[in-house]
């Protein structure tokens, strides 16, 4: 039977390695789509590359051209992937000096915020640039990640990065940069606002009376109840608030406080504002 893995041989570079860059690698052997022998990493702390081996048996560098140059492709049947995982102020020292160590065959995946394609090939100089954008979740596997692509990019290619991705959970492809900027601001940022809406709802429990673990425990299994009631049922949002919201009930009066204080505009201006910040760090 035919190898169906589009990462088999596939050989990656991870730029940086903290949290995010962790959870792709450990998603990737987790779902055995490559072993620890095809991946290498960089990380300017010691204590980080020795952590990161012992865990998962990547080879590690300090140096990240040497990294790079670790997972070269050796023969023509061979692939190759390097994955910027950088903070954005750090990109440009790393474009700077990864300039001209790339070989064309390699693919360039950015998941940094606000990374232009544009200025990751320029400043490389290489054609092959896909962008993405993950969230939190993909350190369970619950993630989503929105992704788009240059127009150097292989069919290949964009089926070994689809894999990649889809170690993290859902994936989705979006038509342009633009896109990624505005997934930055509602999926990638996302976590921020439920563990907020969380972190307020366990306080009124405990405000209520309860202890802050059985308020916890309730919010949560409601929280996570409640995602899921919506994905299977396929309704609308208005329509299962409506399914639940009984005349001159507790929904009812929890639904008119929330409008008088402007959940929803709150909301809306904290997307808004989350999504001018992931262009604005584009454009430094």
């Amino acid at each position: 039977m035919a190898d169906t893995n589009p990462l088999s041989n596939c050989r990656l570079a991870f730029i940086g390695c903290g949290v995010m860059a962790e959870a792709i690698i450990a998603g990737l052997l987790r779902k055995k789509l490559v072993s620890a022998e095809q991946i290498a990493g960089s990380h300017p702390r010691q204590s980080r590359r020795e952590e990161m081996h012992v865990k998962y048996a990547v080879e590690m560098f300090e140096n990240n051209r040497d990294a790079v140059t670790a997972v070269s492709p050796e023969t023509p049947d061979a692939s190759s992937i390097v994955v910027f995982a950088v903070k954005p102020q750090r990109l440009q020292r790393v474009l700077q000096e990864l300039k001209g160590s790339l070989v064309k065959e390699q693919l360039v995946v950015s998941i940094v915020a606000g990374a232009k394609i544009e200025t990751i090939a320029d400043e490389l100089v290489h054609a092959s640039i896909v962008r993405t954008m993950p969230n939190t979740p993909a350190q369970i596997g619950e993630g989503v990640t929105a992704w788009t692509a240059s127009a150097g990019v292989s069919e290949e290619q964009e089926s070994q990065v689809c894999a990649m991705l889809e170690a993290l959970g859902k994936t989705v492809r979006v038509e342009n940069e633009r896109q990624i900027d505005m997934a930055t601001a509602l999926s990638a940022t996302g976590p921020t606002y439920i563990f907020l809406v969380m972190e307020a709802l366990i306080d009124a429990g405990v405000h209520m009376g309860f202890s802050r673990h059985v308020a916890q425990e309730l919010v949560h299994q409601m929280m996570l109840g409640s995602v899921l009631f919506a994905r299977e049922s396929h309704k609308h949002p208005a329509e299962l608030r409506n399914m639940v919201t009984s005349p001159g009930g507790t929904s009812a009066e929890a639904i008119y406080q929330m409008e008088k204080g402007g959940l929803r505009t709150v909301l809306s201006k904290a997307v808004w504002s989350a999504y001018q910040r992931a262009e604005s760090l584009g454009k430094r």
